[in-house]
């Protein structure tokens, strides 16, 4: 077996997303009645991936290690995403092997130049654990003052379940945090002996119900694009899309950055913080940004 594989974690997750499905979703007949268990029975599941029941309940409990093909048949049969397909083969040790032993992160300079260049964007760069290795100027004022915060305890999902000026941000705070979570998920699966990511979870799990309870359902997710409604203290309300960006060469280090549909008003008011964060009074940003004041309310 890969000693990156984590079989406990492969069977726990197989048994969360097989506790999803009822018989109806994946094609089977409703006898009606009561069942024993919350969504599939196992015999269910091995019927449907063409494999013994004792073979699958030994996957699930961590006792045997899947064979690639299997785990594709319970791909198929558990209707996992590609997110969630990815995290269940990092789990079985089935993709390529990483070194144990890792360097403190540090942005690369080029990174670190497109990111100073971004003037009217605002951009963070996240590494490892989703730690925060670098922002620019606009995204200080779009969030807030990283610098801050201890570089230990610099961590975007550390900030939004723990600041509560982050987590006011968000006008859709459980749905990010939740996203947030599964993504975190997703790094757990990579990075399987990072004492650090550890003590982020046992940290978070301790101070947050919302946190334990999201952690233990086994959701993953991948960073990649999306749309978020900000309730910024000085602009107000805002509506952007945020994109991750990977350096070929650095596939570790991913720069997220928000931008705002040309001629909406969210545009205009990141033209606001543009302005401020070149040293003019939010009052005076506003009305040199926008003519009709209808932006600032």
């Amino acid at each position: 077996m890969s000693t990156h594989a984590r079989p406990d974690e492969l069977g726990a997750f197989l048994k969360a997303r097989r506790a999803e499905l009822s018989p109806g979703a994946v094609g089977l007949p409703d006898l009606g009645g009561r069942r024993r268990v919350k969504g599939l029975r196992r015999e269910e599941v091995a019927v449907l991936a063409s494999i013994s029941t004792d073979y699958y309940t030994r996957v699930e409990q961590g006792r045997m290690q899947v064979s690639a093909p299997v785990l594709n048949a319970l791909v198929r049969v558990l209707h996992l995403d590609a997110d969630q397909r990815a995290y269940a083969f990092e789990l079985a040790g089935r993709l390529s092997e990483r070194p144990v032993r890792r360097t403190v992160q540090r942005v690369r300079p080029r990174l670190r130049r497109v990111l100073d260049d971004l003037g009217t964007t605002p951009g963070i760069v996240l590494g490892r654990r989703m730690d925060i290795l670098a922002w620019n100027p606009l995204a200080t004022a779009l969030v807030m003052d990283f610098s801050k915060i201890p570089e230990k305890h610099r961590n975007y999902i550390r900030l939004v379940f723990t600041e509560p000026a982050v987590r006011n941000l968000y006008a859709d705070w459980k749905g990010v945090a939740h996203t947030c979570v599964a993504q975190l998920r997703m790094e757990a699966a990579r990075y399987p002996d990072d004492p650090r990511l550890a003590a982020l979870v046992g940290e978070l799990s301790v101070q947050d119900a919302d946190f334990r309870r999201w952690w233990a359902a086994h959701h993953v997710a991948l960073r990649g694009v999306g749309t978020k409604v900000l309730r910024h203290p000085v602009v107000g309300e805002l509506t952007l899309d945020w994109d991750t960006l990977a350096p070929t060469v650095d596939a570790e280090q991913q720069l997220v950055l928000w931008t705002a549909e040309p001629g909406t008003p969210s545009h205009d008011a990141l033209r606001i913080l543009a302005s401020w964060t070149d040293g003019a009074s939010p009052e005076d940003a506003a009305g040199r940004a926008v003519p009709h004041g209808d932006c600032a309310d």
